[in-house]
This record gives C-alpha cells, sequence and structure tokens, in this order.
C-alpha cells in the first residue's frame, strides 16, 4: 500500500468526536505522515484544513465520501493505507465503509461500542480480510482499549501457565455525546433480537483447546478494591474473551468479569433503577425517539467539562494463589482520550505495523496491535501501572 495517497484518512472529521480526531493528528503525527479529513460536506471540511493549517502536521488533504453513495466510500477507502471512522451509529453506517476497506485491502479503525454491529463484521468480512493480510479492528475508543490492553498487560505480571481469572472494575466521571447516546438507545431497542441471534449462532472456541468463559455477573463487595461491584452490560467483556480465544498468550484456562466500581451500595440500586427505565422507554418506538432526542449526534461536552473528566480502570488478577492489581487510567474518557486512543490506533497500523501481532482478519486491538498501541498510548499520556501485588 506505499502507493497510497494517504497514510491515514480520518472519516468523520466533520463531527464533533472526528472533530478532536483531526486536531489530534494535526498536532500529535509525526512530521511527514500524510494524512487526509473526510466526510460528506465539502466546505466544512475545507474549513478544518484552513484552521489547521500551522500546526505540526496539518492534512494533506480532505477526501468527500457518504456512507449513501458506496462508490464514494470505495473511493475514499483506496486512497488511504488506514482509515478511521467516527461515522456512527455504527449499526446505521458502518457497514459501507468496512466492506469497502476490505475491497480495497485498507486497513481499519473505529470507536464503535455496538456488539450487533461488531459480530456482523466479524461474521461478513473476518474470513475475505484475513486471507488478505487485513486488520479490520473496532472498538479502539474507551470502549475497549483500556479494558482490552488493560487486560494485555496485565498478564505481563502474572502466570499464565494455569487458571487465571481476571476482572476488571471501571470508574469514571465524564459526559457522553449525541452519537453516543443514540448507539446505547438503539443498542437496547435491538437487545432481545441481538440475544436471540446469539444463541442461534455457533459458540466461538478458542484455540488449541483452551477454555475461555465469563464470569457470572453479580453485584459483589470486592474486597480487593474496597467497593462494591455492579455487573456492566457494554462491549469490552466480549472484546476482552474474544481476545483471549484468538490467543494463546492467555494461558490454557482464562476467565474475565467486567463491572462498574461504584463506592456505596445506594447508588448501584439507583443506576440501575435508571439503566431499567431507559432500557423499557427504548422498545417502543414512540419513547424510543423522545430518547433520543435529548441529545442530537455531533453533541458534545465543552472543553472545560472535559477537563474535568478522568477515567480508572482496576483490573484484580488471580493466578495459582497470586493476586495481582494493575491500572489503566486517564482523562476525558468519552472525548479527548477517545479521540486519542483511535489516532494513535491509526499511527500504530500506520508506522509500526511490523512491530504488531500476526493476527489477521476482523480483530480486536488486543490481538490486531497488542504491546505496540500500548507503549503508544503510554507515551501519550495514559498511564498503564502495576499498582500492588
Amino acid at each position: 500500500m506505499s502507493d497510497r495517497e494517504y497514510d491515514i484518512i480520518a472519516f468523520g472529521a466533520t463531527g464533533f468526536t472526528g472533530g478532536l480526531v483531526a486536531e489530534y493528528l494535526a498536532r500529535h503525527a509525526p512530521e511527514g505522515v500524510r494524512w487526509a479529513v473526510a466526510g460528506r460536506r465539502e466546505s466544512t471540511l475545507r474549513d478544518i484544513v484552513d484552521r489547521l493549517l500551522g500546526t505540526a502536521c496539518p492534512p494533506a488533504g480532505l477526501v468527500v465520501a457518504d456512507t449513501s453513495e458506496p462508490s464514494s466510500i470505495r473511493a475514499m477507502a483506496a486512497k488511504g493505507r488506514v482509515l478511521l471512522s467516527t461515522v456512527g451509529p455504527f449499526e446505521r453506517y458502518g457497514e459501507p465503509v468496512v466492506q469497502a476497506c476490505v475491497e480495497t485491502g485498507t486497513d481499519y479503525v473505529d470507536i464503535t461500542g455496538e456488539p450487533q454491529f461488531v459480530e456482523r463484521m466479524i461474521e461478513r468480512y473476518h474470513d475475505e480480510a484475513e486471507q488478505k493480510g487485513l486488520k479490520i479492528i473496532s472498538c479502539c475508543g474507551f470502549d475497549s482499549i483500556p479494558h482490552d490492553l488493560g487486560v494485555l498487560y496485565t498478564l505481563d505480571h502474572i502466570s499464565t501457565d494455569g487458571p487465571l481469572t481476571i476482572e476488571g472494575f471501571v470508574r469514571s466521571a465524564g459526559t457522553f455525546s449525541g452519537g453516543t447516546w443514540h448507539s446505547a438507545v438503539n443498542a437496547m431497542a435491538n437487545f432481545r433480537e441481538h440475544r436471540n441471534a446469539r444463541k442461534r449462532r455457533p459458540r466461538p472456541s478458542a484455540s488449541s483447546g483452551r477454555r475461555v468463559r465469563g464470569k457470572k455477573p453479580r453485584v459483589h463487595y470486592e474486597e480487593a478494591i474496597g467497593a462494591w461491584a455492579a455487573p456492566l452490560p457494554t462491549i469490552d467483556p466480549d472484546v476482552v474473551l474474544r481476545s483471549a480465544r484468538l490467543s494463546d498468550e492467555y494461558g490454557p484456562d482464562f476467565r474475565y468479569g467486567h463491572y462498574a466500581r461504584i463506592e456505596n451500595l445506594l447508588t448501584v440500586v439507583g443506576a440501575g433503577i435508571a439503566i431499567g427505565g431507559i432500557f423499557a422507554l427504548s422498545q417502543a418506538k414512540p419513547t424510543r425517539e423522545l430518547l433520543l432526542k435529548v441529545k442530537d449526534p455531533g453533541e458534545g461536552p465543552d472543553v472545560a467539562k472535559r477537563a474535568r473528566s478522568w477515567f480508572r480502570v482496576t483490573f484484580v488478577a488471580r493466578a495459582a494463589g497470586q493476586t495481582v492489581l494493575t491500572e489503566v487510567s486517564g482523562g476525558d474518557p468519552g472525548y479527548a482520550e477517545t479521540s486519542k486512543m483511535l489516532s494513535e490506533s491509526a499511527l500504530c497500523l500506520a508506522l509500526e505495523r511490523a512491530k504488531t501481532p500476526d493476527h489477521f482478519g476482523v480483530v480486536t486491538p488486543a490481538t490486531g496491535m497488542g504491546h505496540a498501541l500500548i507503549e503508544r498510548l503510554q507515551t501519550a499520556g495514559i498511564s498503564f501501572r502495576r499498582i500492588s501485588s
């Protein structure tokens, strides 16, 4: 792909998160990286290019593309070595972009946290992408890089020779964009359909006869961190378990559990009631449409709110009588750090692909980029550290 016009194409640069990605690449990509902004509106793209002139690595061009016009998406994908996408909800807009990347031989990363979309991309495009030696990697934002790479980092600090259990406990302060809100509401609306479809699919198996399982979710008090833990129904545990199934590095018998870390039991109850109410309202079209009006796609918090936001994920690993705690932490999870994670994922594939694991197809951040991405994120200011044993 050395003859491609661009190293990276940032699709969705006219949106809120996409705009943050464009700013990050302009200020932090190494000099000489050829990258372009892409989206539907040429005039807005030109404004972005003009605004970023004078930065360390300004965009080298722009590409007009629209998911409703497949030919424009394919033409866009053919111009780049790596295409990153922030255009969601991905269940609605994502597949034409993945399809175009697989057809044109282009690596791909995105920030989706939508299980239905990810599973469909695995079913439809994994085999062809694997045969072509491509890396198609979803969930390269807060969903699910801190969790997926956090577990990978933890493996370096504990024995994987026998049964190993790792649990992740998430705590954060921040808000979410209109695009994230729409994705979450639509995911809840399609939950039953997705669950039934999952039951009909063959159960994925780990390589070499290994065992990989999720821990049964339950509310409990976790002594190792001194806090309550409530099951967190996100895509993150699915991503971690898929990484474990794809790689022998996780050992012969691996289990993972994923929770929200909550200091007060009453907060657990309140959060459960709130999520249950949103889920119930999402099931009927009239009330779902009202929920979707709460935030419009493209909306997001201002600079001051983002500056006050943070995240911390603590991992408790247990194996052979040993307990190890590690932690991944950073700033604003939904925007500042998500744009950083996605941008560094694209730069990892564009600049350091030879250092990444030999896993191809529709893969996970841990199996597609691995320690090469951990090193980039540490350099970029996201902390990975062992905190006790």
